[in-house]
């Protein structure tokens, strides 16, 4: 059993897909008390792997990771809005920005590896020197920002800095769609390795293909007929070529489909109906140039938070004819591949926000799973050869 410890939880969804990878959480932080309210009703539930979670509420700047020395993972998603294209765009200068904490989480534990996510807005030219910085920062955490010392004259000597390389560090922008999740939600995932394991970086290789979902939805047409629907006269303009490739290919991709937003909702019947919880009609959605519902035959839109709560004319579904709705939590909860039997208490509104600032399951079990693989190669005793 690979062991963790998780700052910024959320409402879990990082923490699900590790658990689901096989690692035990010894300590979760999580400052919002909605998000703890959440996981610890769920926990009360005795719902799978959050009956395990030693969450608590607290803020991850009084935390002391060196008790953790030497465990296998620190894991964490710290706060992007500083980083959002949908967000308030200031950087480091947020002072919601908790990459520093971060870094002092792997300064402190010195684990033998860990995994960070963020917003792919990270990635702009806007905040490349600031990407370096955190690179860099994980990759040397003991090269610390001294008292008085501006972030800029601390890169400089990170920069300058030829010896003490402690973490080994791959940089991934993924598509969650690309690893399961019915969502085409672009992140960053920060994965490294402490220098003095004798192991790779770890591989993240995707899971799932569109190529294969446009496969079974305009060559053999497996798609529609697994829906009981007629299949469209041709597909969308933006994927014609596509198909037109693969058909000339008549090779169908090895990898499994992507999800769609029709197939992450199967089963759940209207708003209002059914067995499920948290499955209930919010009224009052609009579309707005920019912001259209989500197809239901392609992964959804990326779900979103918003600074204030859920923009207008976002976390909608198209249902066609012009006509659209709201998702309800539970098919949110779907899209980021939380379990039906994980509740979520409160306003649709707040748990909305929860959802859209959570990590999919899918995404983050693959990063752990690699993670885990690396990691339990290193372990083993090394054969010689005859």
């Amino acid at each position: 059993m690979m062991r963790s410890v998780e700052l910024f939880t959320g409402c879990g969804g990082l923490s699900m897909g590790l658990s689901r990878a096989g690692y035990e959480a010894q300590r979760m932080i999580e400052w919002d008390r909605h998000s703890v309210a959440n996981v610890l009703h769920n926990r009360k539930r005795n719902v799978e792997h959050v009956r395990e979670w030693p969450i608590e509420q607290s803020d991850v700047r009084v935390i002391d990771w060196t008790q953790y020395a030497g465990i296998e993972l620190v894991a964490g998603g710290p706060p992007c809005q500083p980083f959002s294209v949908g967000g308030r765009h200031k950087g480091n200068d947020d002072t919601r920005d908790m990459w520093p904490e971060a870094i002092r989480a792997v300064r402190e534990a010195m684990p033998a590896a860990f995994l960070f996510e963020n917003v792919r807005g990270l990635t702009r030219i806007a905040f490349a020197d600031y990407l370096d910085w955190i690179v860099r920062s994980l990759s040397r955490p003991h090269v610390e920002r001294r008292d008085g010392e501006s972030r800029e004259e601390h890169l400089v000597r990170l920069r300058a800095a030829s010896e003490g390389l402690e973490y080994r560090i791959s940089v991934h922008s993924v598509n969650a769609a690309d690893y399961g999740a019915a969502q085409k939600r672009h992140r960053v995932l920060f994965m490294g390795v402490r220098s003095d394991i004798d192991a790779p970086l770890p591989p993240l290789n995707a899971t799932h293909a569109r190529e294969r979902l446009l496969w079974d939805q305009w060559v053999d047409g497996t798609y529609w007929q697994r829906h009981g629907l007629k299949a469209p006269a041709r597909p969308n303009r933006t994927d014609e070529a596509a198909v037109r490739r693969l058909r000339a290919s008549g090779e169908r991709p090895a990898l499994p489909p992507w999800r769609t937003l029709r197939d992450a909702i199967a089963g759940l019947g209207e708003p209002g109906t059914g067995k499920f919880s948290n499955h209930i009609l919010q009224p009052g959605a609009r579309s707005y140039p920019g912001h259209t519902g989500s197809p239901l035959d392609q992964p959804s839109k990326a779900l979103k938070a918003g600074v204030h709560g859920v923009p207008g004319g976002e976390n909608t579904i198209a249902l066609g004819d012009g006509a659209i709705r709201y998702l309800t939590v539970r098919e949110a909860a779907r899209l980021q591949g939380m379990p039906d039997d994980y509740e979520f208490a409160g306003s649709w509104s707040e748990n909305m926000r929860q959802l859209g600032n959570a990590v999919p399951t899918q995404l983050a079990e693959a990063a752990g799973r690699a993670m885990s693989e690396v990691l339990t190669s290193a372990r083993r005793p090394r054969t010689r050869a005859a």
